[in-house]
């Protein structure tokens, strides 16, 4: 059994095998000590996330559950009371607050939404190096189902937030279209999904025809609590793939003049996913029942996901979970939902950042 500190000299000197499906056995004890060091995390995660969904239940009881700018719900002072010795008090020592029994201290899948997703997953044909603003809200002008997300970044290392790393994301919009690349290449209009294999049911990536657009994504760095929240609409889906939110962790970058930033090191690639039961809901919203792709090839489930991507995010034995954990923001799905998860990454990695293939 490896001990923490075995844990992390294996993840530290085995690197190499990164943005890799995990195939020898060498690779698969990479994997295996990101899983045991994640766990080792897991008490940290557990009161991590505890703290951020209390403070949501504070502010929809307490008559703020206003939607426009979520500059209050998301105040970076909220998280005061975050100790170590939190998940082990009881009611009493915790003084009384009663709202805490909304968003219960200790919940079993709370470990489990410890993901460690850089060694595996693909950033995918739609990354920008450029020009991906730093911002909270990416929406723009794009419509669909209201999603706040709520991203804790804690380093493996040491099982403590990781303060000022920027997490970048991108999505698609409702209709499964990534900002600057609405068409086909003019060849391949006609051209029809994959059929078997690892890539069964993609298509040819889009180019980037129309450079100038942007909505749908940013960057944010974690506040002083290792989170950073962005405000966005519910991603659609496209051919061959589940709906999905992409993410990239730099623990330095620099910002420009124009409000974007210039990439430094890279420590985490990964792709964050949703419950097919929600995902289906959604389905049968406006503008989601749009999707060109809802009567023709239809949705791809989490576990028909092309390139094993959604198999590849959970490890090796399966035991992450790339999910968001969701809550309605009001009493009904329409009012919007609210995303958690913790990613642990490792602060002191260094990945390439440019797409493998």
């Amino acid at each position: 059994m490896l001990g923490v500190s075995s844990i992390i000299f294996v993840f530290l000197n085995l690197l190499a095998a990164a943005h890799k499906e995990p195939k020898s056995a060498h690779e698969i004890e990479v994997q295996r000590a990101l899983q045991a060091a994640a766990y080792h995390c897991a008490p940290a995660v557990e009161s991590f996330t505890a703290a951020r969904k209390r403070e949501f239940a504070r502010k929809v009881l307490g008559g703020q559950p206003n939607v426009p700018g979520y500059q209050q719900l998301f105040a970076s002072e909220i998280y005061e009371d975050l100790k170590p010795s939190t998940p082990y008090l009881d009611e009493g020592e915790r003084g009384g607050e009663t709202l805490m029994g909304c968003t219960p201290i200790s919940e079993t899948h709370i470990q489990n939404n410890t993901c460690v997703l850089a060694p595996e997953v693909t950033e995918g044909p739609y990354y920008h190096k450029e020009a991906h603003l730093i911002r909270q809200n990416i929406a723009e002008l794009q419509d669909g189902l209201l999603l706040l997300l709520d991203i804790g970044v804690i380093d493996v290392e040491t099982c403590r937030p990781l303060p000022n790393v920027l997490v970048d994301i991108w999505q698609s919009n409702a209709t499964g279209i990534y900002s600057g690349h609405p068409y086909p290449h003019p060849h391949l209009v006609n051209e029809q999904p994959q059929i078997g294999g690892k890539r069964s049911g993609l298509l040819p990536p889009y180019p980037r025809s129309l450079p100038e657009e942007t909505w749908l994504r940013g960057a944010w760095p974690t506040d002083k609590n290792g989170v950073a929240q962005f405000t966005t609409i519910f991603p659609g889906y496209y051919t061959g793939r589940a709906t999905h939110i992409h993410t990239k962790v730099f623990p330095e970058w620099v910002p420009q003049s124009n409000g974007t930033f210039a990439a430094g090191r890279l420590s985490h690639v990964g792709q964050f996913f949703f419950e097919d039961e929600i995902n289906l809901v959604i389905d049968k919203m406006w503008p989601y029942v749009t999707n060109p792709v809802r009567e023709t090839r239809g949705r791809t489930r989490n576990w028909r996901d092309s390139l094993n991507i959604f198999e590849d995010a959970q490890g090796p034995e399966g035991k992450y979970n790339p999910v968001f954990k969701l809550h309605f923001i009001g009493g009904v799905i329409s009012q919007g939902l609210v995303g958690y998860i913790t990613m642990g990454v490792n602060a002191s990695a260094s990945y390439d950042n440019f797409l493998k293939v």
